[in-house]
């Protein structure tokens, strides 16, 4: 049997590709290391999505690493904490060249704020790198667990 090894980062994206949004995409593939159920992890992540309740803000992937790390070193101190985060965001930023959802997206500043997310459709997919992001992020973010 030829069994392939499948990274968080094709999974993550295999979640978001089937409807889940960049932040719950990204931390739920870390439930089990968290010690969480799934669903519990894509309900407590829903509102970062889309960079913080669709607001184009910090990028719901980056939300979403920074969620694992909360659940998983919260005991070490906010000081440990902010610093892995800041440690993962970085990386990504380094790759991407911002955190920001809408930079990423190459959208307005000033665009106009609607909470309502767009249908997914193939043209949706076309124009947003939001699936790359996500591969990426938890690769990030399971490169990062497994170096520690």
């Amino acid at each position: 049997m030829n069994s392939q090894i499948i990274s968080k980062g094709e999974k993550a994206e295999a979640l978001f590709m089937q409807g889940y949004n960049c932040s719950q995409a990204v931390a739920s593939v870390f439930a089990d290391e968290m010690n969480m159920r799934d669903t519990d992890v894509a309900r407590l992540t829903m509102g970062f999505g889309g960079g913080m309740g669709r607001m184009r803000e910090v990028c719901g992937a980056v939300s979403g690493m920074a969620f694992v790390i909360s659940a998983l070193y919260a005991d070490e101190g906010r000081a440990s904490v902010y610093e892995k985060i800041q440690t993962v965001a970085e990386k990504f930023e380094a790759e991407n060249g911002s955190i920001v959802c809408r930079e990423l997206l190459g959208l307005d500043k000033d665009g106009k704020r609607n909470p309502t997310p767009e249908p997914r459709t193939e043209q949706y997919y076309k124009k947003r790198p939001c699936n790359q992001l996500v591969h990426m992020a938890a690769d990030i973010m399971e490169e990062f667990l497994n170096s520690k």
